[in-house]
């Protein structure tokens, strides 16, 4: 199945690793490092209109993503749950 993040982006569900909340995780100098390393390197994909709530990990192709969402990390595990988009 498929997961909407927001902004027309949609993902494989099979490859997402975790689904974060932004506010809470980004407390963690090792998550903002991480966050950090990733954006250099080319694997940040912004599919938030507005201010990112979640941060969503996937493995595609081999090669790791953070999908930046608006939408709640409890809402997006909700979506894909139920798999719905």
């Amino acid at each position: 199945m498929y997961l909407h993040l927001g902004k027309g982006t949609v993902i494989d569900d099979r490859g997402i690793i975790g689904i974060f909340d932004l506010d809470i995780c980004s407390q963690s100098h090792l998550t903002r490092k991480y966050l950090t390393m990733a954006e250099k390197n080319g694997q940040v994909v912004n599919a938030a209109e507005d201010i990112p709530k979640s941060f969503v990990v996937c493995r595609e192709n081999g090669r790791s993503a953070v999908y930046l969402s608006q939408m709640s990390a409890a809402t997006l595990l909700r979506r894909a749950e139920q798999g719905s988009l």
